[in-house]
């Protein structure tokens, strides 16, 4: 997932508008943290979206077309690819597989700290997934009850965590291969974001958290697909491959569920419509928010301030997913709502101009502070730039 990141971007949004997230740039306090938990000021108490009986039968009765439309997006374990068709073949002859890894080593030589801070960056966030599948194991109606259900609610869910279940592994082992990155601070910091969770307000309503998943995978999309683009610039013709391999995952793993919104919408308009206004009222808080390698409490804030800088994933990709999104469920064409429901239909169609325009904002204030770079534990403390 990247869960968009994606999955990352140094701006946020609530119903007072879109601003940049004010890091602190103070020492690292000495005294490690004892639990793997965020900033208080990154948790928020989460609001109540509780589904009647009725609603829930909703997924119920779509199970017959999850059958049809979702599951044949799910790509044959034999027909899939694998993190070792994309490494060095540790079964070849020592000093065969010794070259293999001089060979990467020597493409990932002249790779910038920078890129290599937002490419462990949505590694991490991959990593997390364990979180990502017990979240979508709390949604009321399309839960996996027993671990092994035959609903095709869960055989997607079991299915799409086996196929992200690759790009975490995937980054992970090229970067250790690569030598670049401090892998002790890498996975210190994927066991505090497990540990700590994900800030999902959506309590357990299906119909709000595929609509988060049609937009956190479209995310990922663009930012795999913007670190495929960056490793072929400088040099790495394989990473490229890799990044772009996980991207059209992403891009698949988004039609799906962009589909059972798109059905929901079909079958219940005003439901769903209120569901993606309540959505974008809260914001697309990004999976990896809670983020921290124990020495950097803003940890989270600083890698997306990277991924913003370097056009990994943007502000501006924000906006444009909102846009796509309204335009592929056709929102403003959506009848049949009710009063609720067209408040809604008003106030969604009408934010993507709106964030635009706070955007802009944002970005000259942005524009006005002054450089300055942080210490990243990831690639052995040393400084990248933010803005």
């Amino acid at each position: 997932m990247s869960m968009f990141t994606p999955k990352m971007v140094s701006l946020t949004w609530n119903h007072n508008g879109f601003h940049h997230r004010q890091s602190k740039f103070s020492k690292p306090h000495a005294r490690k943290p004892t639990l793997p938990k965020a900033p208080s000021s990154t948790l928020r108490t989460p609001k109540t979206y509780s589904l009647p009986p009725e609603k829930i039968e909703v997924f119920k009765s779509l199970e017959g077309w999850a059958s049809q439309c979702i599951l044949p997006l799910v790509k044959p374990v034999e027909q899939s690819w694998h993190p070792v068709d994309f490494l060095p073949d540790s079964s070849l002859p020592v000093e065969d597989f010794n070259n293999k890894v001089r060979d990467l080593r020597d493409r990932t030589a002249e790779l910038p700290d920078d890129y290599l801070v937002v490419l462990v960056g949505d590694m991490i966030t991959e990593e997390a997934l364990p979180t990502y599948q017990t979240r979508l194991n709390q949604l009321h109606g399309v839960a996996d009850k027993t671990g092994s259900c035959t609903s095709p609610w869960a055989v997607w869910s079991r299915a799409w965590t086996a196929e992200e279940n690759r790009h975490g592994d995937l980054l992970h082992t090229y970067l250790y291969l690569s030598g670049r990155v401090d892998m002790r601070m890498i996975d210190r910091t994927i066991h505090y974001l497990i540990a700590a969770g994900m800030q999902w307000d959506i309590d357990k309503n299906p119909y709000m958290g595929f609509v988060y998943t049609s937009f956190q995978e479209r995310a990922t999309f663009i930012s795999h697909g913007n670190t495929a683009r960056l490793a072929k610039k400088n040099g790495d013709p394989v990473l490229a491959r890799i990044c772009g391999t996980i991207s059209a995952d992403e891009k698949r793993h988004e039609n799906a569920y962009v589909k059972i919104v798109e059905k929901l919408l079909e079958v219940d308009p005003t439901e769903t419509m209120v569901a993606i206004s309540n959505m974008m009222r809260k914001g697309i808080t990004m999976p990896a928010l809670l983020m921290q390698d124990g020495k950097d409490p803003h940890l989270f804030d600083h890698f997306s301030a990277v991924a913003q800088r370097l056009g990994v994933y943007t502000a501006a990709d924000y906006a444009d997913i909102l846009e796509f999104l309204i335009q592929r469920w056709k929102l403003e064409k959506i009848q049949d709502l009710t009063t609720e429901g067209r408040r809604a239909q008003d106030f969604v169609c009408g934010l993507a101009p709106r964030i635009r325009r706070l955007q802009e904002r944002a970005d000259e204030r942005a524009r006005k502070t002054e450089p300055h770079s942080v210490k990243f534990s990831w690639i052995f403390n040393k400084e990248v730039s933010l803005i």
